[in-house]
């Protein structure tokens, strides 16, 4: 795996990247991708709760806190930024 790719859980705080692919099946994946979570959109990692779970972050305009186990199945590539 490319070291620019990884779970949602691990993207820095303040970090810009787009989703590559959704690692669940059936309703849980459903729900991520009703959510915002869907292949080639953009996710921001905006703070993380003092005990680093949940996380919020920022999709589609809206601010959404996932837990690490389920920010876990979401797969990023981490977006450069000039």
């Amino acid at each position: 795996m490319n070291s620019d790719i990884f779970d949602l859980s691990q993207l820095p705080v303040g970090c810009l990247g787009t989703v590559v692919e959704i690692n669940a099946a059936g309703r849980e994946k459903d729900r991520l991708t009703d959510m915002g979570f869907a292949p080639s959109l953009k996710v921001k990692t905006l703070f993380k709760s003092p005990a680093q779970n949940p996380i919020a972050y920022e999709v589609m305009g809206a601010v959404l806190a996932l837990r690490n186990e389920d920010a876990s199945k979401i797969i990023v590539q981490e977006d450069n930024l000039l």
